[in-house]
């Protein structure tokens, strides 16, 4: 049996938490430095799941005991990591977006592909079980050619105000997973449609984003894809994935706490509230996200998104950004 890897984790926000409990929970990782310029919040993730703690990523780079790393820091850090990463010989998992600006995703492109270094993008929805479980569906023919999907995705609550200036705007910051979902079923897409409007949130209209999103991406083949975005859903995290092709369906619903369903006098098939939270929805996908990298840096087959599948996205959210601040169909070549 191997060794356990030893983790690096950079980042110990939210979703380092979630990444930290993963790796400290997996019987093939061990979680050994923990890095955060806010030395507080490594140091109470290293109390409760182990670990050296330090405000200096390069010391986790340079220590000769770390076999991998996940970058769970905000946005604008991820490609120096990355970078950093790379030159260190030291497989990386990053969180999304990859960055916000494609002209640095570019420089590091020839870097990264011919480097040899094992690298990962957080996509985690591919790993969710009932969306692998539809995509394994549609791969092997159950519904024949595909022709339309429909992905919808609507968050419970809108982010903080002051998050939204950073966010990089909606199609950056939320429809980016969309997107990379939209490329885990049709990898060629050729043409982006985005409308985007300001419904119901003052504060994200005045920090220059919009609150609601619809896409529409076009595939080489002709197939269509629409994505429906809301920063608001009164009835949960509402998360739907529908694959159409010539000989039938593939359809996932909304994951709720149980199945059970109650009739009565005053009401007939109601069912318990839709999971709140992207952290409950995806908490399977997090882990499996793990493994599929930890397979990857041992050698194995390849499960996870790679560099290119992060640049692939940012430029569909760039196109989309042109694309509703214009109106126009903007093509866009992901070679």
């Amino acid at each position: 049996m191997s060794a356990p890897l030893r983790f690096g984790l950079i980042g110990t926000g939210r979703i380092g938490q979630v990444h930290a409990t993963n790796i400290a929970g997996s019987p093939d990782a061990v979680l050994a430095w923990i890095c955060d310029p806010f030395i507080e919040g490594a140091q109470s993730t290293s109390e409760r799941l182990g670990g050296r703690v330090t405000t200096d990523s390069a010391e986790v780079f340079a220590s000769g005991d770390v076999d991998a790393v996940v970058v769970a820091s905000p946005t604008p850090t991820h490609i120096d990591l990355i970078a950093a990463a790379i030159d260190a010989g030291i497989p990386v998992l990053c969180e999304k977006p990859i960055d916000l600006d494609i002209a640095r995703v570019e420089r590091l492109r020839d870097k990264a592909s011919t480097s040899g270094v094992p690298i990962a993008l957080g996509f985690n929805r591919r790993f969710d079980p009932h969306f692998a479980e539809l995509r394994r569906r549609v791969v092997a023919g159950e519904i024949g050619e595909l022709e339309q999907l429909s992905i919808i995705s609507r968050d419970p609550t809108p982010p903080p105000a002051d998050y939204i200036p950073l966010s990089g705007g909606i199609f950056r910051d939320m429809t980016i997973h969309d997107f990379d979902m939209a490329r885990f079923f049709v990898p060629e897409i050729v043409a982006v449609t985005a409308h985007g409007s300001n419904l119901f949130s003052e504060g994200i209209k005045e920090g220059g984003d919009y609150d609601t999103a619809v896409v529409t991406l076009r595939g080489s083949r002709g197939e269509l894809i629409s994505i429906t975005n809301s920063r608001h859903s009164a009835y949960g995290y509402d998360q739907r994935l529908e694959a159409f092709g010539s000989k039938g369906l593939l359809q996932v619903g909304n994951v709720g706490e149980t199945l059970v369903t109650r009739w009565g006098s005053d009401e007939v098939e109601a069912r318990a509230p839709y999971l709140d939270f992207f952290l409950q929805r995806y908490a399977d996908a997090y882990r499996d996200e793990l493994a599929a990298f930890i397979e990857l840096v041992r050698g194995g087959e390849r499960r996870s998104p790679g560099f290119d599948d992060g640049r692939a996205a940012l430029i569909l959210a760039d196109a989309a950004t042109a694309s509703a601040a214009s109106g126009d169909t903007v093509t866009v070549d992901l070679g």
